[in-house]
């Protein structure tokens, strides 16, 4: 395919496209959608042709796919990121927010804390608020433009009700891809408060050149009885739609115990989710990756110049995502302003630095997932926002 291709989203319930204006105030006939994590572009066509064989079948029944399912994420974690899955030790969740809930559910209770490191995945602090645990906000250091973990500070911090740390890995907003020092920081840090540790590695497929994304069971081997592994085809591919996600846990009694609990609320996949997760993680499925990857490295070299250039921005470089992280603060305006120069004067959608918590205050988020031609009219539409500081 041709990631150029422009496809108009307008008027198909598509989050990012069709809310941004009762959201955010962008007018819809001429605002830009760079907000909501996921990709402009149409999925694998491999996979959109298993999925219209579905659907020309006629017959959507009861399936197990249970087999070609595990057997295809198996083959794409060993082959993409050298890590062997057992079968027992994958779970299906409705995505990975889901899978957040039910980990919050399976293992902790109400009023326990659960720490996390900010600014990270707004939806990481509602789901927890939401099940009545507690949000511990671990806030990392910018230093530089480059995010870093202080271990020493979110020592201090511990009270003891804590029971479990989620790590984005690689990080969102920041675009971090954590090295193998790091991961191994966060399990010691884990072990030393007696932590679950839930990785959130959805984005593990989207590390660009002179980045190697580790999950963590292989930068840790000896986390893996406290460890829960979150991953998804739904950046990837972008499916997201189809609201499948894995928890892979492979210590044996955390995976009983999990097990039970799904068992309890009767939950199972969805077929065309379990389908094209199957498709999706094949050969077919990887050379259609590295063309996405090279894509995307050339929408962030572009944004990230353009960016420089303006006196007072700064993206912080992209080590993986297609999320671009700017800080503003060099601006010397508030809050209030530089967000109304980007969704008023240059009428384009972002998340607002705040959702993703403390240490977010100066930054806005935008979405490089799309046409090479969107990436260009919004840095043409930030140049005339912000042209009083040229």
């Amino acid at each position: 395919m041709s990631f150029d291709d422009l496809i108009d989203r307008h008027g198909t319930f598509c989050s990012k496209w069709d809310m941004m204006e009762p959201i955010y105030g962008v007018p819809a006939q001429d605002g830009l959608a760079m907000w909501v994590a996921d990709m402009d572009f149409r999925a694998p066509e491999h996979v959109l042709a298993k999925l219209r064989e579905m659907t020309d079948h006629g017959v959507l029944g009861y399936v197990d796919y249970s087999k070609p399912y595990t057997d295809a994420i198996r083959w794409w974690m060993r082959n993409r990121h050298d890590w062997d899955v057992a079968p027992e030790a994958i779970f299906t969740t409705t995505g990975l927010v889901n899978g957040v809930g039910m980990c919050l559910d399976t293992y902790t209770k109400p009023g326990d804390g659960i720490v996390l490191f900010t600014p990270v995945y707004h939806a990481f602090a509602k789901v927890i608020r939401n099940a009545g645990r507690q949000v511990v906000e671990c806030q990392m250091v910018n230093n530089d433009g480059r995010y870093e973990m202080d271990f020493a500070a979110y020592d201090a911090q511990m009270t003891g009700n804590e029971r479990m740390v989620i790590l984005c890995s690689p990080h969102n907003p920041g675009g971090r891809v954590w090295t193998q020092e790091e991961l191994r920081a966060v399990a010691d840090f884990a072990k030393r408060h007696d932590l679950l540790l839930v990785s959130d590695e959805i984005h593990h497929d989207l590390v660009y050149p002179g980045h190697t994304h580790i999950p963590m069971p292989n930068a840790a081997p000896d986390i893996v009885d406290r460890l829960l592994m979150l991953t998804a085809p739904s950046k990837t591919f972008n499916i997201a739609g189809l609201h499948t996600g894995q928890v892979i846990i492979p210590d044996p009694e955390l995976r009983g115990r999990f097990a039970k609990r799904m068992a309890a609320l009767s939950l199972a996949p969805n077929s065309t989710g379990q389908m094209a997760t199957l498709t999706a993680y094949s050969p077919e499925g990887a050379e259609w990756v590295d063309g996405l990857l090279a894509y995307l490295d050339e929408n962030r070299r572009l944004f990230e110049s353009a960016i420089s250039a303006i006196p007072g921005l700064r993206a912080m470089p992209l080590e993986a995502t297609y999320l671009a992280w700017v800080d503003f603060s060099g601006t010397g305006m508030d809050r209030a302003e530089f967000t109304e120069r980007v969704e008023q004067q240059a009428r384009i959608a972002v998340n607002h630095g705040t959702s993703f918590g403390t240490g977010g205050e100066n930054f806005l988020r935008f979405n490089l997932g799309t046409q090479r031609a969107r990436i260009e009219d919004a840095i043409d539409r930030l140049n005339r926002a912000f042209g009083d500081l040229q």
